[in-house]
């Protein structure tokens, strides 16, 4: 289709399915900050006034799961003791164990039989990039995020006195061809106090939010749906609950480019659903920086235990020389696992700052990093 609408939504920190997001990557860098070497597989379930625990770690460091817990959520905002979901009155249950040694022989480079770190799973990745914003990525996304992004601001900052953690947006925007023309429908819900009506939370997207975050894509005459279901003063873990890897979409590109099923939060980069999907990122990214297509997408595929891919694929939808960008991408990197991790100096405590409003598309991030000039 020449002309069509496309539709992406994004997720607030206070979600709760990003606040188990971000509890387990509060964890994975509680250990990155003591032993660089850890292995980390850590999931969460929150409901109510309970957090879950499980996974499988393997660490020298010393862990206070409870104080990393209640400091991330009293990090997110839930801090109101009427509520059962509060940092300092939640139950913390923890039934964490160690990594299965036959994945550690593995993924270990002196036990593994390639002889060099193997991956830590098998499975696909990608990664995706696109000339149509400045950050490179799917605009319906971007917008999605600086929306749900500002709404926490604003809450943080005490801009508005009723605006509480749990919120979503979805930006939909018409396209001709490849090119984004307009905004033409965006809908924000959020949790706020039962003193604001529905009304007055318009007034605040339709005259402030809107305009400041969206910038020249925001027009008067949008649809602009606000909380469409009346009100929303229960949200949060204490009106539902949330488990870690559930806004895989969220996390990336809202739908736009294809997905390989493997979540990230809570996973040290031994594990390749998250470091090689943000390298298939990085690669991405120096495609359409060096004019080699307009999009482009990178999928990798992975065998347990081994480091070199079992494929590499590179599409660039129409856009550009496929031939020349595949050529490019396998002369010019390194897909396996230690490779990946040294290119993007992936051992430190970096993580619990991917967690909230996309991994991709924002500043400070080592995929993010300007990209380097290619000989052609």
């Amino acid at each position: 289709m020449s002309q069509f609408t496309f539709s992406s939504e994004s997720v607030s920190e206070g979600h709760p399915d990003k606040v188990c997001d971000y509890i387990s990557d509060s964890i994975l860098d509680a250990c990155f900050e003591q032993d660089t070497q850890s292995r980390v597989a850590c999931e969460t379930l929150v409901k109510s006034d309970h957090v879950v625990l499980a996974g499988e770690i393997t660490t020298n460091a010393k862990l206070d799961y409870d104080k990393i817990v209640r400091r991330a959520v009293k990090e997110i905002g839930y801090t109101d003791e009427s509520e059962p979901f509060c940092d300092t009155t939640l139950k913390i249950v923890s039934l964490i164990t160690k990594q299965s040694n036959e994945i550690d022989q593995g993924v270990t480079s002196t036990t593994s039989q390639s002889g060099d770190q193997g991956a830590g799973d098998q499975g696909i990745m990608f990664g995706y990039a696109t000339n149509e914003s400045e950050e490179m990525m799917p605009l319906p996304i971007l917008l999605a995020h600086k929306l749900t992004y500002g709404l926490a601001a604003d809450r943080k900052a005490n801009k508005v006195d009723f605006l509480r953690p749990d919120s979503k947006s979805q930006v939909s925007v018409v396209y001709d061809g490849n090119t984004p023309k307009q905004v033409a429908c965006v809908v924000v819900s959020t949790q706020h106090t039962p003193a604001a009506d529905q009304k007055r939370i318009t007034e605040y997207v339709r005259e402030d939010l809107g305009p400041r975050v969206l910038g020249a894509w925001w027009r008067k005459d949008l649809l602009l749906l606000v909380n469409p279901t009346g009100s929303f003063t229960h949200g949060g873990p204490s009106a539902d609950a949330g488990v870690t890897g559930r806004k895989i979409i969220v996390d990336t590109y809202g739908g736009w480019g294809r997905h390989g099923g493997g979540a990230f939060s809570g996973k040290d980069p031994s594990k390749v659903d998250r470091s090689s999907a943000y390298f298939c990122r990085y690669v991405a990214r120096q495609v359409v920086s060096n004019g080699f297509a307009k999009k482009a997408e990178i999928q990798v595929g992975y065998a347990i235990g081994m480091a070199k891919p079992v494929s590499v694929k590179v599409d660039t939808f129409g856009t550009g020389d496929e031939d020349k960008a595949a050529k490019y991408v396998m002369d010019s990197f390194d897909f396996r696992p230690r490779a990946i991790i040294d290119t993007l100096n992936l051992l430190r405590p970096i993580y619990r700052k991917t967690t909230n409003y996309g991994h991709f598309g924002r500043t400070g991030l080592p995929w993010e990093e300007p990209v380097a000039v290619a000989a052609k």
